[in-house]
C-alpha cells in the first residue's frame, strides 16, 4: 500500500477557496443577518500574506467589515497530502462595542454515493468505542459541551463515500458540535465550536474559531485512511521533542510514589526528599533505567500553608514546593541526580482549578476574584481567561519548573469547565453568550506556549503531556503542544481494555501511553506483571509501574525484558498501524487481538498476537494487508527465534496461522520483506 501522491484535486480545492473567499466554506451571522463565505461586498478584503515553510503553505486573509470589525482567515495546505485546514479570528479594533457575533460554522459538502461515517467515541464511559452510521439510513450529530472536548464524544471523523473519502477534525479545547446528513447523492458536514456562542465584542476583544482540518483520501479503504492520517499526524502535528525542533519521540516513564513505604492515594502524596534517592540508586544498579522520572500530584504546599498528608485534591492552587516534604533545594538535588544518569523529570499541575482562595490571597497573591465559585463544591474553577489571573498562574508554574530544573510539565484537569463558562457569561450581561469559554480557551493555548518556551529554555522538552482525567484534552489543536502520556485513566486497569483501546483509539492519535501493570484497584501495591501485560503496553510513551525498593518479589529481570524489547520495537510504533482482528470490548475476554506495525519505507515491522484471557481456541490466522502480492517475507518469533518465509500474495489474501496454546499469551513477530 503505497503512500498518497499529492492530491491535485484537494490542492485545486484549496486554492479555488482562497482565489474566491465568497466560496469558503466558513458561515457566520453578524448583526442578524447571515454570511456564507466572505462576499466582497461586505467583507473588504485588507491584506493577504502567504508563508511557505517546508510542510505547509499558510495564507492569512485580513477583512474589514463596515463596522470595523476584522476578520482573519487563517488557511494552510501541506501539499505532500493534500490536507487544509484554517482558523477565523473575529477582532473588535473599534471604540465601541461590536454587533453580535453568532452561529459561525464551517460547511462542507461531498458527492458521492454510500455515505457511511466512521470514528470512535470519546474517554469515561464510552472507553473510544468505534461506531461506523450508514448516513443514507439517518442523519448523525455528535454534541460535546462539557469543556473536556474528548470525553464522550470525540471530535476526529472518518466520512467514506464514493470511491475514496476524507477525515475531518474539530481542534478545539472547549465545546463543539458535529452534524452529517446525506440526500443520497450530496453529504453534508457542519462543525462549530463554542457551541452557545452569541456575542458581541468589547474594543480591542478578538476570539477565534477552532481548528477545522479536512482531508481527503482517493482510495475507499478503512487501512489506506488510517495510515494516510497517521502519517500527516506524525509528520505534520506532533509538537517537538527538544530544542532541536525534531517530533517527539518515545520515551519511557516511571512514577516512584508507589516505592516510598509510606501512605500512598492516587497520586505523588507519599513522596520525600528521603524517598527518591534509594528508589533510582536501586533503579540504576539493576539496570532499568526509565527517560523520565514522573512526580505526580500532592508535592506542593496547601494554601493555609500545612503540609498535606493524603489530600492532594483539595489543596491545589499555590504550585509551590511543600518544604516539609521538600525542604531547601532536596526536590533540585533529585532532578540533578536523575539528569545526571541519563533521566529527565516531568512535574504534575492542574493549573484550572484552585482551592481555598482566601488563604491563596493572604500567603501567595492570588486574587480571589479570579475564583470561580459556581456551586458549593470543592472543585473551585482558576479563570485563566483574566489576563491577570493567567501571568500570575504561568509564572508561579514556571517559577517552580526554572528553579528545579524541569524537563516536562505534566497537566490534569479534574473538573467540567463548561457549565463554569456558561454560568460565568451571565454575569457578563446581555449579548456575550460564548465569550467566556473563547477567552478561556485562547488563554490556555497561550499558557502551554509560555511553559513550552519555559522547559525549552532550560534544556527540557518542546511539549506538554496532556492530561484531563485521562484522556479529555486531546483535540488537535492542544496535540499540536501536547501528547497525552496516559490515554484514559481507567487504561490503568486491565489488559482487554488496554488492548481494546489500542485498536481504536491509536488509528487518530499515534502518540499515547499506558502503564505496564494491570492493577485490579488504583493502588494496589502489587498487581499482576507479566508478558502479556508488556506486550499489551507497548505504546510510544511507556510507563513503567514499578516498586523498586519496596516489593521484595519485584522481577528485575522482567523488567530488564519488556525495557529491552520495548526500545527494539518503539522505531515502529509511529508508522503504520493495522488492526487485524474485529474490535472487542473491555468485557469481553472471548477472542484474539492482533494488530501491526509496519514501516514502508523499511519494509519492515512488528506483529503482536494475543491470546485473552477467556478465548478457547488456541490457533489464529491473519492477513496482512500491508504485504506486497509479488516479495517474500520472513517472519521471525522474538522468543523463540524460529523463522519461516512466507511470499506476499499468501500473507495478504490466505494469511498465515499462529500457535497459541495457553490462555492469556501473547506473541511478538518481527515481519520483513526479502531483499
Amino acid at each position: 500500500m503505497k503512500k498518497d501522491d499529492a492530491n491535485p484535486q484537494a490542492a485545486a480545492w484549496h486554492q479555488a477557496s482562497l482565489d474566491r473567499p465568497e466560496h469558503f466554506p466558513l458561515s457566520m451571522t453578524y448583526r442578524g443577518i447571515r454570511y456564507d463565505g466572505f462576499p466582497a461586498d461586505v467583507f473588504r478584503e485588507v491584506g493577504r500574506q502567504t508563508e511557505v515553510d517546508a510542510k505547509k503553505v499558510t495564507t492569512r486573509i485580513r477583512f474589514c467589515l463596515p463596522d470595523g470589525l476584522e476578520v482573519t482567515l487563517q488557511a494552510a495546505f501541506y501539499p505532500a497530502y493534500g490536507v487544509s485546514e484554517w482558523i477565523a479570528w473575529f477582532e473588535n479594533t473599534t471604540q465601541h462595542n461590536s454587533g453580535i457575533l453568532e452561529n459561525v460554522t464551517s460547511t462542507l459538502t461531498f458527492s458521492g454515493s454510500r455515505p457511511v461515517l466512521k470514528g470512535i467515541l470519546g474517554d469515561h464511559a464510552n472507553a473510544y468505542r468505534p461506531y461506523a452510521h450508514d448516513l443514507d439510513d439517518m442523519p448523525v450529530r455528535f454534541v460535546s459541551d462539557s469543556g473536556r472536548p474528548t470525553h464522550v464524544n470525540f471530535p476526529y471523523f472518518n466520512l467514506e463515500y464514493g470511491t475514496g473519502g476524507v477525515m475531518l477534525a474539530i481542534g478545539w479545547a472547549g465545546t463543539w458540535t458535529a452534524d452529517f446528513s446525506s440526500d443520497g447523492a450530496i453529504t453534508t458536514y457542519t462543525a462549530r465550536s463554542t457551541n452557545n456562542l452569541r456575542t458581541y465584542l468589547k474594543p480591542g476583544e478578538a476570539i477565534r474559531t477552532a481548528l477545522f482540518v479536512r482531508a481527503p483520501y482517493r482510495v475507499r479503504n478503512e487501512n489506506a485512511a488510517t495510515n494516510f492520517w497517521r502519517r500527516w499526524f506524525v509528520a505534520c502535528n506532533l509538537p517537538g521533542h527538544d530544542a532541536s525542533g525534531d517530533p517527539v519521540r518515545p520515551f519511557s516513564t516511571c512514577c516512584l510514589a508507589p516505592d516510598t513505604g509510606l501512605p500512598n492515594s492516587d497520586g505523588s502524596i507519599s513522596e520525600r526528599h528521603t524517598t527518591w534517592r534509594p528508589s533510582l540508586e536501586k533503579m540504576l544498579s539493576e539496570d532499568v533505567r526509565v527517560d523520565f522520572r514522573w512526580m505526580d500530584a500532592g508535592w506542593y504546599v496547601a494554601p493555609d500553608g500545612s503540609s498535606p498528608v493524603s489530600d492532594w485534591w483539595g489543596t491545589v492552587g499555590t504550585w509551590t514546593l511543600d518544604p516539609v516534604k521538600w525542604p531547601g533545594r532536596t526536590f533540585r538535588e533529585s532532578t540533578d541526580f536523575a539528569r545526571a544518569h541519563g533521566m529527565r523529570t516531568l512535574l504534575w499541575f492542574e493549573p484550572e482549578r484552585v482551592t481555598d482562595p482566601e488563604s491563596l490571597a493572604k500567603n501567595f497573591g492570588y486574587d480571589p476574584a479570579w475564583a470561580i465559585r459556581f456551586d458549593t463544591s470543592r472543585s473551585i474553577a482558576n479563570n485563566i481567561g483574566i489576563p491577570a489571573c493567567l501571568a500570575w498562574t504561568t509564572d508561579r508554574i514556571c517559577k517552580v519548573l526554572r528553579e528545579n530544573r524541569v524537563d516536562m510539565y505534566r497537566e490534569d484537569n479534574n473538573s467540567d469547565p463548561g457549565d463554569l463558562w456558561r454560568w460565568l457569561d451571565t454575569r457578563e450581561g446581555e449579548g456575550r453568550r460564548g465569550i467566556t469559554e473563547c477567552t478561556f480557551v485562547a488563554a490556555h493555548y497561550r499558557m502551554w506556549d509560555d511553559i513550552i518556551a519555559c522547559t525549552l529554555d532550560l534544556g527540557g522538552c518542546g511539549f506538554v503531556d496532556s492530561c484531563a482525567s485521562g484522556g479529555g484534552r486531546n483535540d488537535l489543536e492542544s496535540l499540536r503542544r501536547g501528547i497525552p502520556m496516559l490515554r484514559s485513566d481507567s487504561d490503568r486497569t486491565t489488559t482487554a481494555l488496554r488492548l481494546s483501546m489500542t485498536c481504536s483509539f491509536n488509528k487518530w492519535i499515534p502518540f499515547c501511553g499506558a502503564n505496564t501493570k494491570e492493577k485490579e484497584s488504583q493502588l494496589a501495591p502489587t498487581g499482576r506483571s507479566d508478558t502479556y501485560t508488556w506486550r499489551a503496553s507497548y505504546l510510544p510513551a511507556l510507563n513503567v509501574d514499578a516498586q523498586f525498593v519496596q516489593d521484595p518479589d519485584q522481577d528485575f529481570g522482567l523488567l530488564r525484558f519488556g525495557l529491552r524489547e520495548w526500545k527494539k520495537i518503539s522505531p515502529y510504533l509511529l508508522k503504520d498501524f493495522y488492526v487485524l482482528t474485529p474490535w472487542h470490548s473491555q468485557e469481553d475476554k472471548s477472542g484474539f487481538t492482533a494488530f501491526s506495525f509496519y514501516d514502508e519505507d523499511e519494509e519492515r515491522g512488528v506483529l503482536l498476537l494475543f491470546r485473552m484471557e477467556e478465548c478457547c481456541e488456541d490457533r489464529l490466522t491473519v492477513r496482512l494487508p500491508y504485504a506486497e502480492l509479488d516479495r517474500t517475507y520472513l517472519l521471525t518469533d522474538e522468543d523463540s527465534g524460529d523463522a519461516v518465509t512466507g511470499d506476499g500474495r499468501n500473507l495478504k489474501q490466505t494469511g498465515l496461522t499462529f500457535s497459541l496454546p495457553e490462555r492469556r499469551t501473547a506473541r511478538l513477530i518481527w515481519i520483513g520483506a526479502q531483499k
